[in-house]
């Protein structure tokens, strides 16, 4: 009788050459997550920031006391409310008043969600701690 299928030492090669390639790939996915998130955190501050110096220039160089006036004008100067929230891993922190503002992201988990805190500060200064 002549029986076709693999052996187990076959299948055992098989599942070693499967984990070794998952352990080579999977720390990459990772780092590639951790990259994607850093710069969705960048790209919020900096539409946070375009917000409220459209709304400075738009309201003879004041900025807006607090980030409802950028999301409630007609039409609104942002979309979605950031502040105090988590997006993607990092939670959002905005300080406004009518002479400037101080726009915050933090990661959730330091090197797991995010590797920095970006600070955006009045004038689009972005700085990464």
């Amino acid at each position: 009788m002549n029986r076709k299928g693999f052996t187990l030492v076959e299948i055992m090669i098989v599942v070693a050459i499967i984990a070794l390639l998952a352990a080579i790939a999977i720390p990459n996915l990772l780092r590639a997550r951790v990259s994607a998130n850093d710069s969705l955190a960048q790209s919020t501050l900096r539409a946070l920031s375009t917000a409220a110096e459209t709304y400075g220039t738009a309201n003879s160089g004041n900025y807006p006391a607090q980030v409802s006036s950028l999301i409630n004008a007609t039409p609104p100067y942002l979309n979605t409310f950031y502040c105090g929230s988590t997006l993607s891993g990092f939670s959002y922190t905005c300080t406004f008043s009518t002479t400037g503002y101080t726009l915050q992201a933090a990661p959730v988990e330091k090197n797991v969600t995010g590797t920095s805190t970006y600070t955006l500060t009045t004038g689009g200064v972005l700085t990464a701690k």
